[in-house]
């Protein structure tokens, strides 16, 4: 059930690639002139943006338009300080996937938060979605739930924190298409379970635990096939009236 999928249980071989890319730029660092002149070694500059960077787009894409798995969601172009957010919690373990956390460890904030500008500033164009192999039904469920909310349960629609076309908002609140399937579902999957936090007042936390495995599939599958329109962007900072209080929208 997409409800339990985890970080954890998804996709720690990649972790092996990590550590593979690492391992070469570090054989880059010491190669020797004439090896430095192969063509297949090339090096990367200390401390400048793409060595930073070269980690993320190894599993995120070339400008973190995403993987190529199907389960690493995009970075380009999400609001700089949601990206923050993300690289604080999961270097200081609000939010649980190993790789990520190894990699972070220890960075200082102003580095982080430079790295969240460089990929809120990457726009590239969105892939035609996956068709979602799902019943119509299924796709309606995840439709209203997305736009309509369930006032009997007290969820409020996605779009009622997302905005009307499911952009964000800034400061920090993300958009939810062009994401793939499995990632919104481990995402919701994650919060119901406790191995993703947010600042404190959790709302996605509180909205995830009202959330049946069901009502997660079909967001799940009603999200990853809609097409993104351009211009795709977050809505300004105050556009909405949000539903419940969200402490992630409050800038660190």
């Amino acid at each position: 059930m997409l409800a339990f999928i985890s970080f954890r249980s998804v996709s720690l071989p990649r972790f092996g690639a990590i550590s593979a890319l690492l391992a070469a730029a570090a054989v880059v660092f010491s190669a020797t002139p004439a090896q430095a002149q192969d063509a297949s070694l090339v090096p990367l500059r200390p401390d400048t943006m793409a060595a930073r960077v070269a980690a993320c787009t190894a599993c995120h894409g070339a400008q973190g338009r995403a993987g190529t798995d199907g389960y690493y969601p995009r970075l380009a172009g999400k609001p700089q300080e949601y990206l923050y957010h993300q690289l604080l919690n999961f270097r200081d373990d609000r939010r649980q996937y190993r790789p990520m956390s190894h990699l972070l460890v220890g960075l200082p904030d102003d580095y982080l938060r430079e790295m969240a500008a460089y990929f809120s500033e990457q726009h590239v164009p969105y892939p035609a979605p996956a068709r979602a192999d799902v019943s119509a039904a299924t796709l309606e469920a995840g439709r209203k739930l997305a736009m309509d909310g369930d006032a009997a349960r007290g969820l409020p629609a996605c779009a009622s924190c997302h905005g009307a076309a499911l952009g964000g908002v800034l400061p920090a609140i993300p958009g939810l298409l062009g994401l793939p399937r499995d990632y919104i579902g481990s995402q919701i999957g994650s919060w119901k379970n406790g191995l993703r936090r947010a600042a404190e007042p959790d709302c996605m936390a509180d909205i995830a635990n009202k959330l049946t495995p069901a009502d997660i599939g079909a967001l799940a599958a009603w999200l990853s096939s809609r097409p993104v329109v351009e211009p795709y962007a977050p809505e300004p900072a105050g556009a909405l009236r949000l539903p419940a209080e969200c402490g992630s929208q409050a800038q660190r």
